[in-house]
């Protein structure tokens, strides 16, 4: 059934018909009590000037002409910009599109086509430039010329948009309605009288008025959500703000009553809340190990600044809050924090660099985002980004917004591929700019001739080196703990104290295996492998299961490792399943250590084609001899992370003199194993 037409419509009519259309909209909402808005809209709508002068072909015609005069006009405006020699090109396009949107940053992103964050940013500084203002200013009088609008048309509009109640669009209250089940409403008896009645309930309710009762114009957007219809009416504070710059168009009363709307609404107001004054990185955050590098980076000293260290030294912490401070102090700046891996950034470094915000007070002004995984600074658009070193593309196809990439953080340092591999990455990344901060962090790996361990030996006056320790640091900021574990292992094991918490190189440096080289292994490479070899050494807990992959160059005495698997606690069935994801079929080989019978035959009833190692007198030192022999044993690291620790790390042993005791020790070696296992039938020919 249609809506009742609102009886007020015609009465409406009615008195602007009485007065010859000489009366304002706002007394006639005054008298019928009314919103301005409300009449205005039914003028227009009903067409009232039309109705009562019969001036529609009248008003048609003079269309036509306000047509004509307005591409006139704006062609005429075309070429006074152009003429414009103190603009250039993409600051008068700018003005154009201002002048049609009034939007600072729609205007700039689509005259420079750029992102929305640099858009944002410029957007408001370009409505500073003097030339630009000027230019601004007299296209909009020529669009007030050309449009043929009124001084106070434009006013009655803001009028109309700051004194706009939602009560004229809306009628909202509560409302009794039946409590429905599945198949109707709801049934209850009554104690008093003994009947069935309808179970009600108290419901908040709200309706829009039909779009023929409403001023349509005051309205910015009308949706349907899936919690139901929504309206949203045009800013009053802005409208007010535009009335209180153009006071001298009103009257005596529209004074009064816009003064006194905007006191209501401005009490309604919560109180602003004082921003914080950032004053840097507090001393009581910085270990005293680290408080000369802070005023190091202040002063920019140096541009390469490098943190050896064990567990607990903080070294991560430190270099997270100065990366805040950097781009705090600097608007042009963005920072690029990588790892080898991408995938274990989630977890881990984005995590601190958010603890690093945080800390500093910051949160409320960077925003953290995990699609895509950046952090953003919100008042100007600088940028963390988070990027992986397995995966190149991410890292050359990085685009800035505005400014340079001017800090970059290698977490886990000795985990890339070697110096060569991160000078590409600095050069790639580290571009424009006259400042530039270059961070590297990792543990010392227990090899001396690991290439971290050496990289930092090497004298470089752009680079300054701090090593430290979790005794360098406030034992109440490590907790009880951290401390007793360290303790702990201190007593037991001395050695992997020494490594893991005091990050010192502790191998003995007999190394058995001097042919290693960490590299990436790539795709093109593993798909000309045509001889492929799989090998298997058994284990449960604390020995771990592990499966190696490799390719042996007979014409080259090459050895490449690029697949491996390991865990503890697997069952042979949950292996084999793992290994059959991984790409093994029934035709692969698998050469197993040969204790295990039983794990063999299991493998075996799985469809896999395992068999037994031949063990015998004196093989296992042959086939580390072999090894040993070949030009070059290449491990991708990112691969087969845990065959890289294991050939790097393999050392003799020394007597209590320090002399290399002969023979090959027995401890951490299975990965070795399972590539000793699969090159078995290599390694026993001789002349191989």
């Amino acid at each position: 059934m249609p809506k009742a037409r609102n009886p007020n419509r015609e009465k409406a009519f009615e008195i602007y018909k009485k007065h010859k259309g000489e009366i304002d909209l706002v007394e006639i909402a005054s008298q019928l009590n009314l919103a301005a808005g409300t009449v205005r809209g039914w003028k227009s709508k009903d067409k009232w000037d039309e109705k009562m002068n019969g001036t529609l072909r009248k008003n048609t015609e003079r269309s036509k002409r306000k047509s004509e005069i307005k591409k006139k006009a704006n062609a005429e405006v075309i070429d006074q910009i152009i003429e414009n020699t103190d603009l250039n090109d993409k600051q008068r396009l700018f003005c154009i599109l201002y002048v049609k949107c009034f939007n600072a940053t729609k205007a700039y992103q689509k005259a420079y086509e750029c992102s929305y964050e640099t858009a944002t940013v410029n957007g408001p500084r370009m409505l500073g430039n003097a030339r630009v203002k000027e230019e601004i200013q007299r296209l909009k009088q020529n669009r007030l010329n050309r449009e043929l609008i009124s001084e106070a048309d434009i006013f009655q509009k803001y009028i109309d948009i700051a004194f706009a109640d939602i009560t004229d669009y809306m009628e909202f209250g509560t409302e009794e309605v039946p409590v429905m089940a599945v198949y109707g409403p709801v049934k209850v008896k009554n104690e008093e009288t003994g009947e069935e009645e309808t179970l009600t309930r108290i419901v908040n309710t709200a309706k829009f008025k039909d779009s023929l009762d409403v001023d349509g114009t005051i309205l910015t957007e009308v949706k349907q959500g899936k919690d139901g219809a929504g309206i949203k009416l045009a800013d009053r504070m802005k409208a007010l703000q535009w009335l209180a710059d153009h006071m001298n168009l009103a009257t005596e009363e529209q004074r009064a009553k816009i003064e006194k709307t905007r006191a209501d609404i401005q009490r309604m107001q919560p109180e602003p809340v004082p921003e914080k004054e950032y004053k840097g990185i507090p001393a009581t955050m910085v270990a005293p190990v680290f408080a000369p590098v802070l005023f190091d980076i202040k002063e920019k000293r140096h541009t390469e600044y490098v943190f050896p260290g064990g567990r607990g030294s903080t070294k991560s912490s430190f270099v997270s809050l100065a990366v805040g401070d950097i781009l705090r102090s600097n608007d042009q700046i963005h920072a690029v924090i990588m790892r080898q891996v991408g995938d274990t950034m989630r977890s881990s470094i984005y995590q601190q660099a958010r603890w690093a915000i945080e800390a500093l007070g910051l949160e409320d002004e960077f925003e953290c985002t995990v699609s895509p995984l950046e952090i953003t600074r919100k008042s100007t658009g600088q940028k963390i980004y988070f990027r992986g070193a397995d995966d190149p593309g991410k890292v050359k196809s990085i685009k800035v917004p505005f400014g340079y990439i001017g800090v970059l953080w290698f977490e886990e340092l000795d985990q890339f591929m070697g110096p060569e591999a991160v000078r590409k990455i600095e050069q790639s990344v580290i571009r424009g700019g006259d400042t530039a901060y270059i961070f590297k962090t990792f543990n010392p790996p227990k090899t001396l001739n690991n290439w971290a361990n050496k990289y930092i030996k090497i004298p470089k006056e752009t680079r300054l080196v701090t090593e430290s320790t979790y005794l360098d640091i406030p034992k109440k900021w490590l907790g009880k703990t951290f401390i007793e574990e360290a303790e702990f292992l201190k007593e037991t094991n001395p050695d992997a104290y020494e490594n893991e918490y005091l990050g010192v190189a502790n191998g003995s440096g007999g190394s058995v295996f001097d042919n290693i080289t960490i590299r990436e292994i790539t795709d093109d490479e593993i798909s000309g492998f045509d001889h492929v070899l799989n090998g298997i050494d058994w284990g449960w807990f604390p020995d771990p299961y592990a499966f190696a992959r490799v390719h042996y160059d007979r014409a080259r005495l090459r050895l490449y490792i690029w697949q491996e698997y390991t865990c503890n606690k697997r069952s042979n069935r949950q292996t084999a399943d793992e290994l059959i994801r991984m790409g093994i079929t029934g035709n692969d080989l698998l050469t197993c250590d040969s204790a295990e019978k039983k794990s063999i035959g299991d493998y075996k009833s799985y469809g896999l084609l395992a068999r037994a190692a031949e063990k015998g007198p004196g093989s296992r030192e042959y086939s580390y001899k072999w090894l040993q022999s070949l030009r070059e044993i290449i491990i991708d690291n990112v691969r087969c992370p845990v065959a890289a620790q294991e050939f790097m790390d393999y050392e003799y042993e020394r007597d209590k003199e320090g002399n290399i005791i002969t023979g090959y020790p027995d401890g951490n070696d299975h990965m070795i194993d399972a590539v000793r296992y699969a090159t078995e039938r290599i390694w026993k020919r001789r002349g191989e």
